[in-house]
This record gives structure tokens, C-alpha cells and sequence, in this order.
């Protein structure tokens, strides 16, 4: 007997861990025998034992695997170092005689004393043949142990293996699972041939192994072996396994070049191949080539198109196959299901089902898992539950199929309970199960999320990416974005989904600034973001405001060639439109190939929130006329742009809309509607429609509450807070804002301190900022300056421009100059370009005669750079809105509207009215004071209401400065001299003209 090392020529740089390493001590070696060095060269590649026989003898493997401890023979063995074993081809020591007794004490049942069993007996011929028919037995009956004994026997009488021995016993281990074994098998054969490599590569394929079956096949190619067809095949199933494209095609040139493209096993492999690549184009051609298809062939292609979510070729395939009189199976009937699913064609889905049905297969429970699975998909979960209830013993496959159906339907609860059924019945789940439980978490109790937790750890799953990607998006999604961190970072790997379910945690005003961090180490891990990922950072940048980072990012999907998906088009529409970029935004959505109605809503609540209601309306417009009905967000937001614009009419046709279309019971859209009316200055509407609710929560009540407050019905508002308990609402920061408002615009300055004070003490809520300045205007407009002052040192909040902009407003209406001036200057610090804080002491200066100093101040605006806004007036006729600036000679029936006015004056000259020209605050003379107040914006919009079609209607004007005294006087007498109701909206609240008098009462 000979020894040597040799080094295995790999022939690849990086051969699959599999062929590294592969030969062990595997055999009890007596103690007589030689031990090797335990340290081998060090050599690039992995050093193999080959022990070899004068003449060739089988394998070095450990085949006989003691069914009872051999201690007779163990205390004699040693292993030898570095895994390396000598084994001799008899065994001629003194020990062989213990050897052969426990041979023949662990096989003697079935065997002779040889161990044959009687094939001693026969010819060297014979006996190969048996022993490779046992072989093949035990390779059927997968009895590795029963095949290790015979090869055993083989090893201990030194039998020289005929080609048909070495290759049974090559398919035996691999098709008992023994790769290892049958590898080595393979490299101890004094000469391998096709069958044998093909035996191989079948192994490693049956067993999932599709990298190291490619592998494999390039080694036997590279010896100069040429494929059979069953090798091709079988090479084939190796490279679908492992989506390996390119080694596909490498080895279709070879069915091509060999001429066996005609056989129908390869050609169902190859189609299988590109249809498992998403190859369909390939796929389809090589299906139609094919002389002949078989059901495997046909099941490949459907496959393939049901993957890719084309379920419209599914079903025009599946209709050839029928027409074709071939014969199609359950599993046929579960792919077209699977692709019908993908497609949400639930039409076809139920026309299969009835096929199902009649060939007898609907209950099985393949079959019943891919129906389930569709109507699933197809949004019909209690269809979905009737097919689940019909299966006699669902596996946990139809379970979390039910269970992920359920979560994805939004029945949370359902989907828990279920999980409790399958814990009932000892059916133990598997990590989908879990991930889907995990999702379906998220909306109900923390504490059972945590408990759900706690079920991944018990069932052993706490390293699986599925789960721990459910986890953190279920932490981020009740807001524990800690837990959520927590996952993330105890995770052995990350892919881009574990990336994507941490950023969807930092969308809120809270946490948003992490996520442009979280994305930037996303990249530099690098990982490549898909639509998901810029979906979320998208969602940041909107909550942050960051426009710029926002246009990196944008830049990013530009280059990754995603700027023409839908979704993220749309989401970098809201992220633009929520920067109050409108231009940008309103690009991004024309280049929209597809604006749904999510896009269409986006783009129009963009224009709402940036005060361009014109521009929302005449998009809703647009939208209606491409066909796209609107939902519920989207009348709320156009509500709003009509809102912006004071747009009544408008406001009128969407109310009907909602109601036409069945929207205006939902609590967002009836809160809109009221606030509508009420800002559009019909007050008496939006009581009407609010009083009609069914449900009112906090935000309805907020809405009349405030609405009452600027129309300056203190006590309906003052009331309805008291309503608003009495039904169980709970008041908030804007409740109390409302409520403030209302005392300060009555004047009642107790009142307000009480409420203020109930504000912590009695409902929990932390007063802001806007509440200070609330308190602040209560105790301005009763002049008591000094408490202002008090108030100012003792509040919790620093004073911001907010407050002294109203410590301003107070002094100009109470002619308080030093405090005005100390306002004013706090004012210049902080916001130094806003025109209004220059007006307000110019003014203040003005009524005192201080011309100097309104000179001073008005040259001190100039050189900051900023100009007055120009007061202007619009009134909405027959849906049209007529815009008026002071003094204004463009509209196009300014002669009629003069002469409106001139007869106005005259009616009002009669009955006593002079103008106050105290009002006109510039150094000028009396006639051009009296001029300058005849000609204000709101009169000339009154002046073109009247000498319009609208008999009877109540007056609406709206102005964007403070009505000025002059004019407040003027609108009460002409009230009651026309016996018309005007209504007057400025810039801080609602005045009602009616009868000579105001609703302000002459207090504001």
C-alpha cells in the first residue's frame, strides 16, 4: 500500500465551501498505524488526502457507523492529526480478528460470515451487480446507515469496483444526502464518466444546492466530459436554482451545439431556467421552438409570467394549454391562481376555482393556499376565510397565508385570534407567520406587540431578516423608535428592507431630523436604495421642511432611473409642495405618466396650504375632467383652498359634491365644510351644517368654536364650549385659542384669565405661545397696560415677535406711544422685514401729530428694503371674484362704481354723516383726506356688489388689512340705509353690517 498528498486542482479561484476540506478521519485506524505531521504547508488551496490502492479500491469514507458502541475496538484507535486517516486495504493485525467479530455481531443477521450474505458465493461479475442493486434499494428507500454497511463490506474485503459500483454508490449517497461521501466517491474513481458526474450533480440539486450543481458541471466540463441529455437537464435545474442567467445560456449554446434541443426534458428545462430569471422574452421563444410541450413545460412558462405579475398571459397561456387538449394538474391550477393573484384578476381567479372544483382538487391543500392567497390579494378576506375553513388540516403555509391575509386587510384583531387558533392546534410557525403577526401588531396594543416579541424569541426566530424587519417597523410604527433602533442594530445582517423599516420610523416633526442621517449611512454601508427608501426620506424631508436635501435626494433618483415611477413621483411632489416649492411641484406632477388620484390630491392640498386657492380649485377641476373621481382628503383639501380665497360659490358646489358622492359624513370633510362657510363669512351655514352632524369630535368643535370667535358671537362660542363638554369632548390647544378669542372680542378680561388658567390646572393642556399672546390682547384692548407688562416678566415662554406684534396692535388702538415704541423696536430686531410693525408705529406717531417721526420711521422701512403691502379688496359675483385696490381706476365698470359711491355719499351726506378724516394718517389737507377716504377698496368692491345682479343677497367683502374707522362708520350707516347685510371679513376678524350696526359692537 502507497500514501501521498496531493493537491486538488480546484480550477476556479473561489470553489463553493462544499469541495474545501473534504476528507476526514473517518475510519477507527489502529494504534500500529503511522500518524502524519499535524501541520500541513501552507498552500493557496485546500491539500486533499488521496489514498490509493495497487489496485484501485473504493473511497476513503467512514462507511460503517457503529449501531453500538464498539468499545473494544475505540480503545485501541487514535485519530490522526489535521483529519487525515490511513486505511489499509486488509487489515492483517492482530486487532482484525476483533474487527471481523464485531462486523459479523453488527450484520449478522444478514449477512454470511464474510459479510456477503451469500454473495461470496457468487462470481466477482455477480457480486458487483448485487452489491449495486442493494445500493440502488437502499438509494430508494433512503437507508443511509443499511448502505454505508454494504459499502462496509465493500471497503473490507478490498473489492475493485466495476463503473456501475462506483456510480451506485455515488447516486446512493447523494441521494440519501451524503454529498460529501458521494463527492468523494467521485474523486476516487480511476475513471469518471458522464453518468457518474451526472448522478453528482443531481445529488446537489435535489437537495437545493443549485451553486454548487453549476459548479460541478463546469468541473466535468472542464475534464472534457461531454453532457448527456440528463446532465444538461439536470445542469439546467442547477442554474434556474441559482438564477444564474449567464451560465443558462452558456450551457443553452451547448444543447444547441450538441443537437439536443429537440429533447423535451431539456427543453423544459431551459424554459424553466429564463422563465425563473425573468427572462420571458427567452423563455417564450424556447416554449414555442420546442417540437413537442409537455405539462412541465407548459407549468414552467405559466410560472414564469405568474413571477413577474402577469396575469393576463397566465390566463391567455392557460387557455392555449386547455384548447391544446393537454392535460393540466392542481399544480398547473395553482400557478395560473398564483399569477391571477399577482394580477388581481379576481374574475379569472373565480372562473379557475370553479375548474378547481370540477376536476375535485379545490380541496387540496395546495391548491387551497394559492386560492386563499388570491382572493386575498384580491381584497376579499371572507372569501378568503371560507376557502381556509374547508381545508381539513391546513399546514402552517395556509396558516400564515390566512394570517397575512387578514393583517393585510386591515383586520388586525382577526389575524391575532387566528394566531391563537394555530397555537391551539400545536402547529408550530415559521418566520412568515411571525413577520405577519408582527405587522398585524403594529395597530393593536404595545403591550401585545411585546409580547409578539416575545413569541420570536420562543420559537427561535430572532435571527431571521424577515422578522426582525417586521419588528422594527412595527417599534417605529407605535412610535418606539428606541425598540425599534434596538432590532436594527442587534441585527447579524442588514438588507435594504431592515433600512427601509428604520427611515419609516422618522417621518413625524419629532424624530424626522434622523432620517436624512439614517439615509446617508445607508448609502455609505453601500446599499442601494429602491422606491421604499425614497419614498421614506422623501417623507422626512417634507416633515422637515428641507428642501434641499430633498432635491439631493431628488438628484439620487434621477440617477438610479426612478424619476418615472409613479409613487415616488408623487412623493417628491409632496415633498416640494410641503416646502411651499409649488413650481417645482407642479413640474414633477405634469411629468407624471399616470397622476392618480393620490397624485391629483398631493398637488391640489399643496396649493390649499400655500394660500393659492384659485390654483386648487382649477385643479380639481382638471382632475374631475380626466375622470378621477375624488375621496375624502381631497374635497377637505379643496374645502380648504376655497377657504384660502373666500371662494362661497365654490365652496357651495363642493358641499353638494360631498353629498352626492357620499363623503360628507366623514368627520374630516364635514369639519372643512364648516370651517368653509364659516370663513367664507356664513356663519349662519356652517351653525346649520355642524348642528346636522351625527359625530362631532374635538376638531368639528374647534372649527365652530373658532368660527363663532371671528364672527364675534362670543357667547355662542362660550356656549358651545360647555356643549363640547357635556358630549365628552376633550378640548385642546386650539379649543382654548377659539375661547380666548372670543373673551378678548367681548371684552371679557376675567373671563379670559379664568379660562387661560383652567388651561393646565383643570384639562391637562400646556399653554403655547399663541395662548400668552391671547392673554396679552385681552388685557391690550381693556388698556390695562400694566398688567401686560407683568404678564410679559412672568411668563414661562420668552416673548417672541408674536407677542409684541400684538403688544403693538394694543398701543395703536389706545395711542399708547412709549410702549408702542418699545414694541416696535423689539419688533425691528426680530423681524425687521415685515412692513406692518413700520405702519403700526408710523400710525401711532401720526394720530399723536408726530410728523418727524413718521418720517423717521418711514425712511427706516425704506432702507431695510421694505415696502407697504397695498390694501386691496375682492367680492366674489356669480362665482367670479372682482379684485379692488384703494384708489383703483382698471376695473372695467369703475365709471358705474363711481357713480355708486357718489350716490351713496349723498344718501349718507343726508342723514348726517361726516367723514372721520383722523383716519387719514398723512400730513395732507382736509379735501385730500376726505378723497383718500372715499376711494378705499372695500367701498369700491361695495360700490360693484350693488350695481350687480344680486337682489337681496348678503354683501361679502374681504379685505387682507384691518377695516379702518372711517369705513367701519360708513358700512354701518349704508346698512341701514339700503336695508342690505354687509359683511366685512379683515385681516383679524368678521364684521356684520346689518341695520346700522355692527357685530363687533364697536369693540375692536
Amino acid at each position: 500500500m502507497e500514501y501521498d498528498f496531493f493537491s486538488l486542482n480546484m480550477r476556479v479561484a473561489f470553489p463553493p465551501p462544499v469541495f474545501r476540506g473534504l476528507f476526514s478521519s473517518l475510519y477507527p485506524i489502529p494504534t500500529t498505524c503511522m500518524k502524519f505531521p499535524s501541520k500541513s504547508p501552507t498552500i493557496s488551496r485546500p491539500i486533499l488526502l488521496s489514498v490509493r490502492f495497487r489496485s484501485p479500491s473504493c473511497a476513503d469514507l467512514k462507511v460503517v457507523e457503529p449501531r453500538e458502541p464498539l468499545t473494544d475496538i475505540e480503545t485501541q484507535n487514535s485519530q490522526l492529526q489535521s483529519s487525515f486517516t490511513e486505511i489499509p486495504r486488509r487489515l492483517n493485525s492482530p486487532d482484525s480478528n476483533i474487527f471481523e467479530r464485531n462486523v459479523k455481531r453488527k450484520i449478522g443477521k444478514n449477512f454470511d460470515v464474510l459479510g456477503n450474505k451469500g454473495i461470496g458465493k457468487l462470481s466477482g461479475k455477480e457480486r458487483l451487480k448485487s452489491y449495486s442493486e442493494r445500493l440502488r434499494n437502499c438509494a430508494l428507500n433512503l437507508s443511509l446507515n443499511e448502505g454505508k454497511e454494504i459499502h462496509g463490506v465493500v471497503i473490507k474485503h478490498g473489492i475493485d469496483p466495476d463503473m456501475h459500483l462506483w456510480v451506485s454508490l455515488i447516486n446512493f449517497y447523494a441521494k440519501c444526502g451524503g454529498l460529501d461521501f458521494a463527492r468523494r466517491v467521485l474523486d476516487e474513481m480511476p475513471e469518471r464518466d458522464v453518468v457518474s458526474w451526472t448522478a453528482l450533480i443531481a445529488g446537489f440539486v435535489s437537495a437545493g444546492r443549485g451553486s454548487d450543481g453549476v459548479y460541478l458541471f463546469g468541473e466535468m466540463r472542464r475534464e472534457g466530459i461531454t453532457p448527456n441529455e440528463f446532465t444538461l437537464a439536470t445542469g439546467l435545474k442547477a442554474g434556474s436554482m441559482s438564477l444564474d442567467l449567464v451560465f443558462g445560456k452558456q450551457v443553452h449554446a451547448e444543447v444547441i451545439k450538441l443537437g439536443i434541443f429537440s429533447d423535451i426534458f431539456v427543453g423544459s428545462a431551459l424554459v424553466d431556467l429564463y422563465a425563473k430569471c425573468g427572462e420571458m422574452k427567452y423563455a417564450d421563444k424556447v416554449f414555442f421552438w420546442m417540437p413537442e410541450q409537455n405539462a412541465v413545460s407548459w407549468n414552467a412558462l405559466l410560472n414564469g409570467y405568474a413571477q413577474v405579475g402577469n396575469g393576463e398571459e397566465v390566463l391567455k397561456l392557460f387557455c392555449m394549454m386547455t384548447k391544446s387538449k393537454m392535460e393540466f394538474s392542481k399544480f398547473t391550477l395553482s400557478t395560473v391562481l398564483k399569477g391571477l393573484a399577482n394580477s388581481g384578476d379576481l374574475g379569472a381567479g373565480r372562473v379557475v376555482h370553479s375548474m378547481a372544483i370540477k376536476i375535485g382538487c379545490d380541496h387540496d391543500e395546495f391548491v387551497s393556499s394559492t386560492l386563499l392567497d388570491m382572493y386575498s390579494k384580491c381584497g376579499l378576506a371572507d372569501d378568503a376565510l371560507k376557502v381556509f375553513t374547508r381545508i381539513k388540516s391546513p399546514d402552517v403555509v395556509a396558516w400564515t397565508a390566512m394570517i397575512t391575509c387578514l393583517d393585510q386587510q386591515g383586520q388586525k384583531q382577526e389575524a391575532a385570534r387566528l394566531f391563537l387558533l394555530m397555537r391551539d392546534t400545536g402547529l408550530k410557525p415559521n418566520q412568515f407567520t411571525l413577520a405577519s403577526l408582527v405587522s398585524a401588531a403594529a395597530d393593536l396594543d404595545p403591550r401585545y406587540c411585546e409580547s409578539i416579541h416575545a413569541c420570536v424569541y420562543k420559537y427561535g426566530f430572532q435571527s431571521e431578516n424577515v422578522v426582525n424587519n417586521a419588528l422594527v417597523a412595527m417599534y417605529t410604527k407605535i412610535g418606539s423608535v428606541d425598540n425599534g433602533y434596538r432590532v436594527f442594530t442587534a441585527m447579524s445582517a442588514w438588507d435594504v428592507v431592515s433600512w427601509n423599516a428604520l427611515l419609516s420610523g422618522f417621518h413625524d416633526s419629532r424624530t424626522c431630523d434622523q432620517g436624512p442621517k439614517i439615509f446617508i449611512q445607508m448609502l455609505l454601508e453601500g446599499f442601494k436604495p429602491n422606491m421604499y427608501t425614497f419614498i421614506s426620506i422623501l417623507r422626512s424631508c417634507s416633515s422637515l421642511s428641507n428642501v434641499d436635501f430633498g432635491k439631493q435626494v431628488h438628484a439620487h433618483i434621477i440617477k438610479g432611473s426612478l424619476d418615472e415611477d409613479g409613487f415616488i413621483g408623487t412623493a417628491l411632489v409632496d415633498m416640494y409642495a410641503k416646502c411651499r416649492c409649488m413650481e417645482d411641484a407642479d413640474v414633477i406632477f405634469k411629468k407624471l405618466n399616470e397622476r392618480d388620484l393620490f397624485s391629483w390630491t398631493v398637488i391640489i392640498s399643496g396649493y390649499a396650504h400655500t394660500d393659492q386657492g384659485e390654483k386648487a380649485i382649477k385643479c380639481f377641476s382638471h382632475m374631475r375632467k380626466e375622470g378621477v373621481n375624488p375621496n375624502e382628503f381631497t374635497l377637505a383639501s379643496c374645502l380648504r383652498g376655497c377657504t384660502g380665497i373666500a371662494s362661497l360659490e365654490n365652496g357651495r358646489q363642493l358641499h353638494s359634491l360631498a353629498i352626492k358622492s357620499g363623503h360628507f359624513g366623514d368627520i374630516f370633510v364635514a369639519s372643512a365644510i364648516v370651517d368653509m362657510y364659516g370663513k367664507c363669512g356664513s356663519i349662519e351655514d356652517a351653525e346649520a351644517f355642524f348642528k346636522g352632524l351625527d359625530f362631532r369630535d374635538t376638531v368639528a368643535w374647534n372649527t365652530i368654536i373658532c368660527g363663532y370667535s371671528q364672527h364675534g358671537l362670543g357667547d355662542k362660542a362660550l356656549e358651545a364650549f360647555k356643549t363640547m363638554l357635556v358630549e365628552g369632548a376633550v378640548p385642546d390647544g386650539v379649543t382654548f385659542l377659539g375661547i380666548l378669542s372670543a373673551c378678548s372680542h367681548m371684552g371679557l378680561v376675567e373671563e379670559g384669565k379664568k379660562y387661560f388658567d383652567s388651561m393646565n390646572d383643570v384639562y391637562g393642556v400646556i399653554p403655547s405661545i399663541e395662548h400668552y399672546a391671547c392673554i396679552i390682547d385681552i388685557l391690550g384692548r381693556a388698556g390695562k397696560f400694566n398688567e401686560v407688562g407683568s404678564f410679559i416678566e412672568e411668563m414661562k415662554v420668552t416673548p417672541n415677535a408674536l407677542i409684541w406684534e400684538t403688544v403693538l396692535g394694543s398701543c395703536k388702538i389706545h395711542g399708547n406711544v412709549e410702549l408702542g415704541e418699545k414694541a416696535a423696536e423689539k419688533l425691528f430686531e426680530l423681524e425687521p422685514d415685515i412692513d406692518s410693525n413700520y405702519i403700526l408705529l408710523s400710525n401711532i406717531f401720526a394720530a399723536k401729530g408726530r410728523w418727524s417721526d413718521v418720517s423717521k420711521t418711514r425712511a427706516l422701512m425704506s432702507g431695510q428694503g421694505v415696502k407697504k403691502e397695498p390694501g386691496c379688496s375682492w367680492v366674489e359675483v356669480d362665482a367670479q371674484t372682482h379684485v379692488f385696490l384703494s384708489q383703483d381706476g382698471s376695473h372695467s365698470k369703475i365709471g358705474e362704481i363711481y357713480q355708486k359711491l357718489e350716490e351713496l355719499g349723498q344718501k349718507l351726506t343726508s342723514v348726517g354723516y361726516i367723514p372721520n378724516t383722523d383716519n387719514v394718517l398723512h400730513n395732507v389737507s382736509y379735501r385730500e383726506k376726505r378723497e383718500n377716504l372715499f376711494y378705499h377698496s372695500e367701498r369700491l368692491a361695495l360700490a360693484f356688489a350693488l350695481i350687480s345682479n344680486m337682489p337681496n343677497k348678503t354683501i361679502r367683502i374681504f379685505k387682507n388689512l384691518r377695516i379702518c374707522g372711517d369705513c367701519h362708520d360708513f358700512m354701518k350707516l349704508i346698512s341701514g340705509t339700503i336695508n342690505r347685510e354687509i359683511v366685512i371679513r379683515d385681516i383679524k376678524r368678521f364684521h356684520h353690517f346689518r341695520g346700522g350696526t355692527c357685530s363687533c359692537q364697536d369693540y375692536w
